[in-house]
């Protein structure tokens, strides 16, 4: 198994071209020169603010950082590989398509099977997803074109779905220039769909990728027009439960920005304005294929502490709440959207890392792939930490080099 050019190592070879010393790199994105050499070896894995601001600091994107997309070993062979050159076309002929071989089905039947895909989505199920998502696009697309009026609308509203999915294929595979297109998709066909709450959803998906860029200015001032939009929608501030769980979701991400920007302060104020939302709610929602409710706000409190670099409270939060459930640690309820439960433990595993737990982070490693493996395949911080804890690793346990090997490590 090679471990050769982890995030660490690639960090290292960009500082020195940029003829950077360890501590003039460490000051450019203040933090300590400790973090930094151990960021280097590959003793501790980056957050993705962490990345997003060393990427900056390198000039260069961070998928330059993490090596995406990940081309290799059994990769290659991938069925869901196969279906991006096809992305990429119905992406570019998006308002002048090809001509289709039979008509499009009718706007019902397609509109089940991208709620379909949507919850595939959702569930971080790429590889039955994705070659779905290049005929239904084009389908919808010739639908949306050809209609008019309320069908047309209602056809723009679930292409600006299919957009969506495609962004998140595309950015967990690693595409990132394809998922920004597919995020202006999203944008284009939202705002002919007439229904405003799909445009915030656009914006919402354009601040994510802001975010992983480092464009923390430029994303916090959408995001903060986009909470003050919601409000506009809702007549003497009554607002519905799907208004209700997208700005909770606006203001969750605005929570996470501002950890990785350094205001552990402000994160605070908005992760207590989303729980106030979330407890106007019945329960947790996925409205608008927004995760919202209590389980997710107390998702983002852990991960805007991890993104802060504060591991150990983050842990500490885990436990308080499991004090609740009679458990040693919170547990996450049933239910929850497979793709952001994976997401959760995968930042937990890299948390108890940074804490010396090389036992407890394996063991969320493999939780994570056991909820969505696809997701924990892809997802660059599973890489990291499992590359971390192979090469810590003193008696070469053949479970953890499995897991590893299975990551691309």
């Amino acid at each position: 198994m090679s471990t050769h050019h982890h995030v660490g190592e690639r960090i290292r070879e960009l500082r020195k071209v940029r003829q950077l010393s360890v501590r003039q790199l460490a000051e450019r994105v203040t933090i300590s020169v400790s973090l930094l050499e151990k960021v280097e070896s590959g003793r501790r894995t980056p957050s993705p603010g962490l990345v997003a601001q060393l990427a900056r600091a390198l000039a260069v994107g961070p998928d330059r950082l993490t090596g995406q997309p990940y081309i290799n070993g059994g990769e290659t062979e991938d069925q869901i590989q196969s279906v991006i050159p096809e992305l990429r076309r119905i992406l570019l002929t998006y308002d002048n398509p090809d001509t289709l071989d039979v008509a499009p089905r009718p706007l019902a039947v397609l509109a089940a099977e991208m709620d379909h895909v949507a919850q595939m989505r959702q569930d971080g199920q790429y590889a039955p997803m994705g070659p779905l998502l290049p005929g239904l696009l084009a389908e919808l697309t010739h639908v949306a074109l050809a209609s008019r009026g309320e069908e047309q609308q209602r056809a723009f509203w679930w292409l600006a779905r299919g957009y969506r999915a495609t962004n998140s294929l595309a950015h967990k595979l690693g595409y990132h220039d394809l998922s920004l297109t597919a995020v202006e998709r999203v944008h284009w066909a939202a705002d002919r769909s007439g229904d405003p709450l799909m445009q915030v959803t656009a914006a919402y998906l354009k601040s994510g990728a802001m975010i992983r860029m480092g464009a923390y200015a430029s994303a916090r001032r959408l995001l903060e027009g986009l909470e003050q939009e919601i409000e506009r929608l809702a007549p003497e501030a009554s607002l519905t439960e799907a208004q209700i769980a997208v700005q909770g979701a606006v203001l969750l991400k605005l929570a996470i920005l501002e950890a990785r920007d350094g205001q552990p302060g402000r994160a605070a104020q908005r992760l207590a304005e989303a729980r106030a939302a979330a407890g106007l709610l019945p329960g947790d929602s996925t409205h608008y294929e927004m995760s919202f409710g209590p389980t997710n706000v107390r998702i983002h409190e852990a991960a805007s502490m991890i993104d802060s670099g504060d591991t150990e409270r983050a842990l500490a939060r885990l436990r308080e709440w499991g004090a609740e459930q009679d458990r040693t640690e919170w547990e996450l309820p049933t239910g929850i959207a497979k793709e952001r439960a994976s997401h959760h433990h995968i930042d937990i595993a890299a948390a108890r890392l940074a804490e010396g737990d090389r036992q407890g982070a394996y063991a969320d490693l493999a939780v994570a792939r056991g909820i969505s493996p696809a997701h924990t395949r892809y997802h660059p911080t599973v890489r990291h930490t499992a590359a971390a804890l192979v090469r810590m690793d003193r008696h070469q346990d053949d479970r953890l080099a499995a897991f590893a090997r299975r990551a691309g490590v």
